[in-house]
C-alpha cells in the first residue's frame, strides 16, 4: 500500500527534489532523498527502499552508474526504478531500456505521470 511505501529520490537539483518529497509526501509515501549517485547508492543499500526514483545526469556516479550497481546488486536488485531525466534522444533511451528500469519520465513531467508509474511499480491501480 502506498501508505506505507518508502520512496528513495537521487536527484542533484535541490530544487526538483525539494518539489518531489512535497509531492511525495502529501501522496502517503515515506521519502528519503540523495544528491548524488554515490550517496543514493549507498542509501538504496541501507534502508531497501519499495521503489527508487533516479535522475541521470548528476555529479559523483551518475543515473546509469547509479542504476547498474543497484540492478546488480543482491540487496537492491528487485527494487524497481523509475529515471527522471532531460535525456530522450534515441540513444538515450536504448541506453535507458538497458538498465532495466520499470519506468521512464522526460522532463519536464506531470506529477499524476510519477504517482501513476509509482503505483505501476507497486503493483497499485492508480486511482
Amino acid at each position: 500500500m502506498s501508505e506505507s511505501a518508502r520512496i528513495l529520490v537521487i536527484e542533484d537539483e535541490p530544487s526538483l527534489r525539494d518539489h518531489l518529497v512535497r509531492m511525495l509526501e502529501f501522496e502517503g509515501f515515506q521519502v528519503d532523498t540523495a544528491a548524488d549517485g554515490r550517496e543514493g547508492i549507498g542509501k538504496a543499500r541501507e534502508l531497501v527502499p519499495d521503489v527508487v526514483i533516479c535522475d541521470l545526469l548528476m555529479p559523483a556516479i551518475n543515473g546509469f552508474g547509479a542504476c547498474r550497481v543497484l540492478r546488480d546488486d543482491p540487496i537492491t536488485s528487485k527494487i524497481p526504478t523509475i529515471v527522471v531525466s532531460a535525456l530522450s534522444s534515441p540513444s538515450d533511451r536504448e541506453k535507458i531500456d538497458e538498465l532495466g528500469v520499470q519506468a521512464y519520465l522526460s522532463k519536464p513531467f506531470r506529477n499524476q505521470e510519477l504517482i501513476d508509474a509509482l503505483h505501476r511499480c507497486l503493483g497499485e491501480a492508480s486511482d
